[in-house]
């Protein structure tokens, strides 16, 4: 029987309209409290913008969310708190803070891994990221992807960083981190674990002195007023995490997972382009602040990978095997890509 096909045109706009409207009723009007630690010229900033963007599209406004920058909402393990108490829906900390809950994310602040970012996305985006995060529901988080932070690189106000021998006894704020930590204190440098928030206090106030940090997190915060020496040591790729509260989480519908899920991964690319073109951006900057920039030579750096590698295999051991072996796995093939 041969199906006219002005009905057969009929049918399916009625059934598409049908999807529609059922996708519709799955939408509920909601509030996304979005917290995080930068300021708003920050290129975490500029990603949780996109996403609002995105989400509101996707949501036909139903779903709004409000960015809380600059620690307004407590720093990270505050936040990291109320996300997993179901009192805040959602942050993007750096992943060095989740290694309390979940020890095997230390892997990925061990010291010079990556060398560049195709490698470190790699790394993020494949299965040893999916096999990370996978652990968080359990403690309370889910996570929805990884944002561009950049590589770390040392800043203080006694000498440029030339060689590993130049940061010992420095005073040297760190985040909170075991590998961070003994990263240092292998080269006899004295870190200070600190909150985020009382970290240019401390820099002023010489109670540290220095920190290490991305360039747009040190442009962003003006930690040129109380730091003069900007070593390009580039000793950890540095990633924000992009997380929500699996308390609201499990209240979504899957049409509502599906907004946040997809604004989250079409935000990454952006947030990644705008975060390195930022980078590139502050360290001229910097500069210009007059800040005295030094690039250390690629011997020095192999040296400085030398003196780190025991921590490789202490913290190793200490971690779940299966995630160990898809680590050294993972990166003998990222560390390839140039």
């Amino acid at each position: 029987m041969k199906f006219p096909f002005t009905k057969l045109a009929a049918v399916l706009v009625t059934g598409l309209a049908a999807t529609f409207g059922a996708q519709a009723q799955d939408i509920q009007e909601r509030t996304i409290r979005f917290g995080h630690l930068n300021n708003t010229d920050h290129p975490v900033s500029m990603g949780v913008k996109r996403f609002t963007e995105l989400v509101a599209k996707k949501s036909g406004g139903k779903i709004t969310v409000k960015e809380f920058p600059s620690n307004q909402l407590g720093n990270e393990m505050q936040q990291q708190s109320a996300l997993q108490g179901g009192v805040q829906e959602m942050t993007a900390p750096a992943t060095t803070s989740l290694v309390g809950i979940v020890k095997e994310f230390g892997l990925v602040d061990f010291p010079f891994i990556v060398s560049n970012f195709r490698q470190a996305d790699a790394l993020l985006d494949g299965p040893l990221g999916r096999q990370l995060t996978a652990r968080l529901p359990e403690r309370g988080l889910v996570a929805l992807t990884f944002w561009d932070l950049g590589f770390r690189n040392v800043t203080n106000s006694k000498r440029p960083i030339t060689k590993g021998e130049d940061l010992e006894g420095i005073k040297l704020r760190v985040i909170p981190n075991p590998v961070f930590l003994d990263t240092f204190r292998a080269f006899k440098a004295n870190p200070v674990p600190l909150p985020f928030a009382e970290l240019y206090n401390a820099l002023e106030s010489r109670a540290v002195d220095g920190q290490e940090n991305p360039f747009s997190v040190i442009l962003s915060n003006k930690f040129y007023e109380v730091n003069k020496y900007l070593s390009q040591t580039n000793h950890v790729y540095a990633a924000n995490i992009v997380l929500i509260s699996k308390r609201f989480w499990d209240r979504l519908s899957p049409t509502e997972q599906r907004i946040l899920q997809e604004a989250a991964n079409e935000s990454r690319d952006y947030q990644r382009t705008v975060s390195r073109e930022a980078g590139a951006k502050a360290l001229n900057e910097l500069k210009t602040k007059g800040m005295q920039i030094n690039e250390l030579s690629p011997a020095e750096l192999g040296r400085m990978r030398a003196a780190v590698r025991p921590i490789y295999d202490k913290f190793s051991a200490e971690y779940d095997p299966a995630v160990v072996s898809t680590f050294r796995s993972e990166l003998e093939r990222v560390q390839k890509l140039q």
